[in-house]
């Protein structure tokens, strides 16, 4: 399979400070990467080094095969960037500034007339940006990241302020992207939002890559337990505490509600003697750990090599 990206042992330092030391990871088409790390952590430098705005200090960058940082323009055609600080013309319409950016990045006439109408701006594209709330500028430059359907798209942070409806759709385009075959790299925070919207995540700390793999490769790495929670009859708790055996960890959640944390062997042992006894529980939930509670995991110093 041909790679989108590839980055092969590079470091990018600025003096005595290494924003990033020794990183190698690729992705190819159709991948949706979710790159996390606290503030500082390396990732916005990891996305100037493939847009080519800075050169690496050690190893290569590859993007779409070559060099981004090279000046090849046909290489940045197909590329798509949404910075996390959105910055446009205030005195500029909507459809006037993403036209500019058509005709910028060599688009299809009046492409920026579709893209608008995809991104719900449609209503204000004769409005002035200056007039825009914060999420409609996010949406607005979403929009230019999106101009030429690019193989490579760079999202920094895309989903500040846009409400939960908004967000959702954000994802189905990404998915819809994806999808199509290219390789969307996300920066967030929001760890909650990237589960399910994200099939591999990049954890980044420090400057080097401590994960890298799918949610559920990284939880078969940590093996961190699975809540089971248990739900019962209203007056059935108390019973289902003593089949269960009092365990240390036990939690009470309310009336009719227990919790408590299981390893894979113990979720094992638990599940085949439920069926086989006969639990004393109406219904079961099994929650595996989060990616909030993996990157807390592995920014705790148990890092993959």
């Amino acid at each position: 399979m041909s790679l989108n990206v590839e980055l092969k042992s590079v470091a990018r330092h600025y003096g005595p400070v290494k924003a990033v030391d020794d990183v190698s990871f690729s992705a190819g088409p159709g991948e949706v990467i979710a790159l996390v790390g606290h503030n500082g952590a390396g990732k916005t430098t990891l996305i100037k080094l493939m847009l080519g705005l800075a050169r690496p200090t050690a190893g290569s960058v590859a993007v779409l095969g070559q060099d981004p940082a090279a000046g090849d323009a046909s290489v940045r055609r197909r590329l798509g960037y949404l910075p996390e600080n959105v910055s446009f013309n205030p005195a500029l319409t909507g459809r006037e500034t993403l036209r500019f950016y058509v005709r910028l990045k060599g688009g299809r006439p009046r492409e920026e007339n579709g893209l608008l109408e995809r991104l719900g701006l449609a209503h204000a594209a004769d409005r002035r940006v200056g007039t825009y709330s914060k999420g409609m500028r996010q949406r607005l430059g979403l929009a230019q990241a999106m101009i030429g359907t690019p193989a490579v798209l760079l999202l920094d942070e895309p989903t500040t302020g846009l409400d939960p409806e908004l967000r959702q759709q954000f994802y189905g385009i990404v998915r819809e992207m994806g999808t199509a075959g290219a390789t969307v790299l996300l920066c967030s925070h929001a760890l909650n939002e990237l589960e399910g919207n994200a099939g591999r995540v990049v954890i980044m700390n420090e400057g080097r890559k401590i994960a890298d793999g799918s949610l559920d490769e990284l939880r078969h790495i940590a093996q961190l337990p699975t809540k089971i929670r248990l739900k019962t009859a209203e007056d059935g708790a108390q019973r289902l505490r003593e089949w269960i055996g009092e365990p240390a960890r036990l939690r009470q959640i309310n009336g009719h509600i227990v919790e408590f944390d299981a390893t894979p062997e113990e979720k094992t042992a638990f599940l085949r003697r439920a069926a086989d006894q006969g639990a004393p529980f109406i219904d079961l939930d099994m929650v595996p750990p989060g990616l909030d509670e993996l990157y807390a995991h592995f920014l705790a110093g148990r890092t993959l090599r």
